[in-house]
């Protein structure tokens, strides 16, 4: 297996440093969106959850700077216009549904989870590029950030199926 300097001219490295950029971005992008998710949310369950994954958000971006730090590189951002047209698409459900509602809240968990999803695969994604460089501690703290992404999805869809569904169909 190479090792990261080995590889740090190639186009590979060049996709993996891109893909560290966009998803930098992306977390960054979302700590200025989950609070006008939780602002929105009628659930005080489902606002502690995005006030939860605020915090998580921001430690994911603390250790997207460490990876960079890792690899000799700037912590920089490189616009995400997939979570961009993600938050946006959260944003519409805000806009287009009523004001304390259960139905805004499944919009919302709806919209959530779809962040999550993009998240999971690019965090994936990036776990066996770095695994592929023979960054073990790369991987790593990739591997600790995946992790926390399935567990909020998991939340979500429990708070979902327990919670809020019932709610908004009977609206």
């Amino acid at each position: 297996m190479e090792t990261t300097e080995r590889i740090k001219d190639s186009k590979f490295y060049a996709l993996f440093k891109e893909s560290l950029q966009d998803i930098y971005w992306a977390e960054q992008a979302l700590t200025q969106a989950l609070p006008k998710m939780k602002d929105a949310a009628t659930s005080t369950v489902l606002a502690d959850a995005f006030q939860k994954h605020l915090l998580e958000t921001q430690e994911h971006a603390g250790r997207l700077e460490q990876i960079f730090g890792i690899l000799g590189e700037e912590a920089t951002g490189k616009k995400c216009e997939a979570m961009a047209g993600l938050i946006k698409e959260g944003n519409s459900i805000i806009e287009d549904t009523d004001e304390d509602t259960a139905v805004r809240d499944a919009g919302l968990i709806m919209a959530a989870q779809k962040v999550e999803h993009y998240e999971i695969a690019t965090y994936g994604a990036l776990k066996s590029l770095a695994k592929r460089m023979g960054s073990s501690e790369i991987s790593s703290l990739l591997d600790l950030t995946l992790k926390n992404e399935k567990e909020t999805d998991d939340a979500l869809t429990v708070l979902a199926e327990q919670e809020v569904n019932d709610l908004a169909a009977s609206e």
